[in-house]
């Protein structure tokens, strides 16, 4: 087995130094910033769209808001074939800053739309066509960056500096929650009126800080050595479907292990809202303290696979992730506030903050430096769609109806088990040397 050496934090690789804090604080930062935008129109697709961008008497607007939440999912993969081209062309940090701005532009228009008595179906056109904007800028920004917090940080301790990417998107998360606590609060004519719109025009104030943060991030040592040594790939696209469709494949599925994401920050928060007839403000609060929990667990995580691996990891969030989802679900039809917190905790912190952690090293260290970015962002974000459209199939199959958290319930079974068996598939690639990652695919000609 190879062993791996221990380089400094400030190594430098033969074409740059390495600033792993640095990298790992900018992608913690365009995470968030992107899922905030991101989150935010997930929570006003469960409580908000419904009732003003559909007609009221549309007994089907919940699934037709919540299918507006899924739509982002069918650009992220045509985003991703673009903005992989281009960041293992032209390098990381470009694209990344390219994100940023779109993600921003695209939730400031959310916030200026007219709605349903104003201009008719225009509306939910136009919210669909800003919600495909958001994909676009969203099917990089996670790729983009664990790639650039993989590349700076030292070889052994990959998993823990990649796991602020997805941390940063927690962060998003919860900034989302809070922000939309006190809208939900608001009487209805307020609530529905200018109320909605405020989170997403705040969004403009968090992009300004992150851009000027990200902006003086390098661009990492692995792509600048393979661009002095002229191996960037012509077509990254060619060299990753002929030399890594497997990988691609395996993190395909991986990734549906997402699709919990949104079932317990989305789906959840309509079934408790519906079903168990909870306060809006009280389910807010559940994601909160979920996403809270999950700033501590998953660097934790992150380190533990620095230690045992990858693999053990991501399949223990998953299964776990699986197991407690029912019984979260459950507390969501009683009236134990102190149950349905709890459970939170350990849905999200505790299971799914274990894989959530570790894919963007497990995924990242399936590809050399050449075709990183395309294989992380393609991978992520064919599987993505399942994440993006599970809260609309499973709600018309009947899991926003008494009853229905069994429905959600295998269907978090189902996938995790998928996520589960793709994984075992996998190279263990921990000790590995970051050079020498994806070390079998062709250099560029």
């Amino acid at each position: 087995m190879t062993t791996t050496p221990k380089p400094s934090a400030s190594e430098d690789n033969g074409a740059g130094q390495r600033t792993p804090v640095k990298a790992a604080l900018a992608s913690f930062m365009g995470s968030a910033v992107e899922y905030y935008d991101f989150f935010i129109f997930g929570s006003a697709a469960a409580l908000i769209f419904p009732h003003i961008f559909f007609p009221d008497a549309d007994t089907n607007a919940a699934v037709m808001s919540l299918a507006t939440f899924g739509f982002a999912y069918i650009a992220r993969p045509i985003g991703a074939i673009i903005l992989g081209h281009f960041g293992d062309r032209i390098g990381r940090q470009k694209v990344l800053m390219f994100t940023l701005v779109l993600m921003g532009a695209s939730t400031f228009a959310i916030g200026c739309l007219p709605t349903f008595d104003q201009v008719g179906w225009l509306a939910p056109i136009l919210l669909v066509v800003a919600r495909l904007m958001q994909g676009l800028s969203a099917a990089g920004e996670q790729a983009g960056a664990s790639s650039m917090s993989l590349e700076h940080a030292p070889d052994h301790r990959r998993s823990f500096f990649t796991s602020w990417t997805l941390t940063g998107t927690q962060g998003g998360q919860i900034l989302a929650a809070l922000i939309f606590i006190p809208v939900v609060a608001l009487p209805d004519e307020i609530k529905f009126g200018i109320g909605w719109r405020i989170p997403f025009w705040l969004s403009a104030v968090v992009v300004v800080v992150t851009f000027f943060i990200r902006r003086s991030l390098h661009e990492t040592p692995e792509f600048e050595k393979a661009k002095k040594n002229n191996e960037i790939a012509k077509l990254p696209l060619a060299v990753l479907l002929r030399f890594h469709w497997k990988d691609v494949l395996r993190v395909v599925l991986c990734a549906f292990i997402a699709a919990v994401s949104t079932v317990y920050g989305t789906l959840a928060i309509s079934y408790g809202k519906t079903i168990g007839n909870m306060d809006e403000s009280i389910t807010l609060w559940l994601v909160v303290a979920g996403n809270i929990g999950a700033l501590l667990t998953q660097p934790l995580f992150g380190m533990l696979a620095d230690k045992i691996g990858r693999k053990p990891v991501f399949i223990y969030g998953a299964l776990a992730s699986a197991a407690v989802m029912p019984f979260y679900l459950r507390s969501m039809e009683t009236s134990n506030t102190l149950l349905q917190f709890g459970l939170s905790l350990l849905v999200f912190s505790c299971a799914y903050a274990a894989a959530n952690a570790v894919w963007p090293s497990f995924y990242a260290e399936m590809f050399s430096s050449q075709v990183r970015f395309s294989g992380l962002a393609i991978g992520t974000q064919l599987g993505f769609l399942m994440a993006g459209f599970a809260p609309s199939i499973v709600a018309a199959l009947g899991g926003l109806q008494p009853g229905g958290w069994v429905q959600i319930s295998l269907f978090t079974a189902a996938i995790a088990l998928i996520a589960s068996l793709s994984a075992l598939t996998a190279r263990e690639t921990y000790r590995v040397p970051t050079s020498q990652l994806g070390h079998h695919v062709a250099k560029a000609e």
